[in-house]
């Protein structure tokens, strides 16, 4: 078969105000990249501000392999069917982050006949996005060093900068720096560290800002340094704001590209849902709710992680109610939760699979704990055996609900045809009820250990000093009232890696607590969870290239 890039590659594109027009955008509301990609105008939402909403589907999964298990694919084939169908179906998704596209993870564009194109552009540098949202930390950053070298008015203690530098790319030797160094001229010397920018708090508060002013408003809250007398010092204490801002004002709005079925996708904003809230831009989707009849997004790797974020942070601050959630689940992923290796997961393994099927009983019963209907996609490979299947079509009897096969990495949108059925008959028959998990009002501990217990299953919860004393600093600061944003392993309900299927009897280590107030919640580390990944021993990257040409090779 064909690699990712090479169907790709050959795929039939339409000039960008082609598809466009298919959903009732005017080439004056497109801002150009080329023929393929283009941002949206600030116009057009007020344009289509009062069309009625389409209906919200959202994508989510089990716990996945280390290799990811195809939710961006499931996302992209699923609207593909459904405009095969004859709906008017617009997908909003997250933008890749360079890190996994040279790691091991791989882009977020799709994969086999259900790709977002072009995948070169989107998977590398876009419509340059991350690079100002990399830019607008950084001058941050800088801003910071400055004041200190320039006198330190505000008293500012460099012990207790909270604010690190981030880049866009994987890179561990970053992780715990020393700035300043080289003498009187070259600043004051003192640690710091840099973060991946999709984990970063201005990431964060593109995907959750409503408009340019209320980004600007949201960056000026960004709470960045402690005094030496314990005062805080926020963004807008240094200024700062107000340039930053400057430098997103075209990141900010949402970028429209296709599928290689011409499909319309929105793709805006990324930040990682193991280490930040894992969901694409709150204006795409809102957008794509008025320009369509079907809105399908998703939110990064296991329900745990990026559905609970989805429904507890972005959906209780966009007011968006989802009528529809799928659980995306592969059978090679529920046999590693049940004990099988990774290099042996294509052989056949009932036994393994009726004991790792536990992990996708939890997250189905997870969603239902939202009031939201569910579907399960079963993304099909060619290993799946009917044995195999017949547990998952056990199981989803068992649980009440309805589950279709997915081909749509062999098919394309054929392959999702019977998904999409499924999704329209459930959105058609049943309301969704939904309600996010726990209230606001609840004080920092309680809504962490709602989660834990409701949502991972634990006994309970434990804290480090720091993270105690983090935590009453922030509810000092009057910001206990935020929704929480937890930082935990994707690959396990639990925050240990090592732990699959459906963990019992066990606690949640919460090792780190720190207030991002201008994304407006409070992010909480579990485990030995960390915000700048490394490179695997063989990274992606020694086996891409490019000819005399410029063609691009092994990008999957």
């Amino acid at each position: 078969m064909l690699t990712d890039i090479e169907i790709a590659q050959q795929a039939h594109m339409l000039p960008i105000a082609e598809v466009a027009a298919g959903i009732g955008i005017d080439a004056d509301d497109l801002e150009f990249y080329g023929k393929y990609k283009a941002k949206l105008s600030d116009e057009l939402a007020k344009k289509v501000s009062g069309n009625p909403d389409g209906k919200l589907i959202l994508v989510t999964a089990i716990n996945p392999t280390p290799a990811g298990e195809g939710k961006t694919t499931t996302s992209v084939g699923l609207g593909q069917a459904m405009a095969r169908l004859g709906k008017k179906t617009v997908l909003a998704l997250r933008e890749p982050s360079l890190g996994p596209v040279f790691g091991i993870k791989g882009g977020a564009a799709g994969g086999g006949y259900s790709q977002v194109v072009p995948m070169e552009d989107i998977n590398l540098h876009f419509t340059g996005d991350m690079h100002a949202i990399t830019a607008a930390n950084n001058l941050l950053c800088a801003m910071i060093d400055n004041h200190l070298q320039q006198g330190n008015t505000l008293q500012i203690d460099p012990r207790r900068i909270l604010f690190k530098r981030c880049m866009d790319m994987n890179d561990r030797a970053l992780r715990h720096t020393v700035v300043g160094l080289g003498g009187k001229a070259n600043g004051v010397t003192r640690e710091d560290g840099f973060i991946i920018t999709v984990a970063s708090e201005i990431m964060a508060i593109l995907c959750l800002a409503e408009d340019l002013q209320d980004l600007k408003k949201r960056m000026g809250d960004i709470l960045v340094a402690w005094t030496y007398d314990n005062r805080p010092v926020y963004c807008r204490d240094l200024k700062a704001d107000g340039a930053m801002a400057a430098l997103m004002k075209d990141a900010i709005k949402p970028n429209l590209v296709q599928t290689l079925e011409n499909t319309p996708v929105l793709i805006h904003g990324g930040p990682f849902a193991n280490i930040a809230h894992g969901c694409n831009s709150v204006r795409a989707t809102k957008l794509a709710l008025k320009l369509g009849d079907y809105c399908i997004t998703e939110a990064g790797f296991g329900s745990d992680l990026g559905a609970e974020k989805f429904f507890d942070i972005k959906c209780r601050y966009a007011g968006l109610k989802p009528d529809c959630v799928v659980v995306v689940a592969t059978v090679r992923a529920l046999k590693y939760n049940g004990g099988v290796a990774k290099p042996d997961l294509a052989a056949e393994n009932v036994e393994a699979l009726k004991k790792g099927i536990v992990n996708l009983k939890a997250h189905v019963e997870n969603m239902h704990k939202f009031g939201v209907p569910c579907v399960v996609a079963i993304n099909r490979f060619g290993t799946d055996t009917d044995a195999e299947i017949q547990v998952i079509d056990d199981c989803c009897k068992e649980l009440g609900v309805p589950y279709a096969l997915s081909e749509v990495f062999a098919k394309g949108g054929e392959g999702g045809l019977d998904l999409a059925k499924a999704i329209i008959d459930v959105t058609d028959h049943q309301e969704s009820h939904f309600a996010p998990l726990y209230d606001v009002a609840q004080p920092i501990e309680a809504k962490i250990e709602t989660i834990a217990k409701n949502i991972y299953g634990a006994d309970g919860v434990e804290y480090t000093a720091a993270a105690k004393k983090a935590i009453k600093e922030i509810t000092d600061l009057g910001f206990a009232h935020l929704p929480v944003c937890m930082a935990k392993t994707q690959y396990s309900l639990s925050d240990d890696p090592k732990k699959l299927g459906r963990p019992e009897h066990f606690t949640i280590t919460v090792s780190e607590v720190r207030l991002s107030a201008g994304a407006g919640f409070v992010v909480v580390q579990t485990g030995s969870i960390m915000t700048m990944p490394g490179l695997p021993k063989r990274p992606s990257a020694e086996l891409i290239d490019i000819d005399a040409d410029g063609n691009i090779t092994g990008l999957f």
